[in-house]
């Protein structure tokens, strides 16, 4: 068991019979009345956000998530498939499960899969990740002193803003938390 008063981001709790990770957290203490934790969490199985409000000292239970470091075969019919670089082991998911991450998601990549028990949750992508563009305008001499952006569409099918100087083939450092432009890689 686990105070609220110690909830740290990426904590994850069990609330409800259902896994959370805690995204935002804020002590309030208001001039009248108990204090109270404004929370708002992740559901790990489905990836909806909710908020949640706790009396300070509630006791929850803290959720033990396993980490596995894997590698990501291939795609074949709506299940993607997952190695464990240590055992060699195969892990086959559905598409539905890991929606989100397909977007990042290039063959041979290192991820983490995560583990309750023994209910595979998702995976987790690394922060940035280097993707090629496919497609995007050709930038024109001397767009670059507006510092605009154009859209360009990357290997996985994601499509971000990014500088007129980008052109097709050039790899991306791409931010897997807000789906935007770093820099070049």
């Amino acid at each position: 068991m686990i105070s609220v008063n110690d909830f740290k981001t990426g904590l994850t709790v069990e609330v409800d019979n259902d896994i959370y990770q805690v995204i935002e957290f804020q002590h309030v203490k208001p001039g009248k009345g108990a204090a109270f934790v404004r929370s708002k969490l992740r559901n790990m199985r489905n990836g909806n956000i909710q908020e949640k409000t706790f009396r300070a000292g509630e006791k929850i239970e803290k959720a033990h998530i396993e980490n596995s470091k894997m590698q990501y075969l291939f795609s074949s019919g709506g299940v993607h498939s997952f190695m464990d670089t240590s055992s060699y082991e195969q892990l086959e998911l559905p598409t539905e499960r890991i929606s989100h991450q397909l977007k990042y998601l290039v063959e041979n990549m290192e991820v983490q899969v995560l583990q309750y028990g023994s209910e595979i949750l998702g995976v987790e992508v690394p922060q940035s990740v280097k993707l090629t563009v496919t497609e995007t305008e050709p930038g024109i001499k001397g767009d670059t002193a507006s510092g605009g952006t154009k859209p360009a569409t990357v290997e996985t099918g994601l499509t971000v803003q990014v500088p007129f100087f980008v052109n097709e083939g050039d790899v991306l450092i791409i931010d897997t938390r807000e789906g935007k432009y770093v820099s070049r890689g």
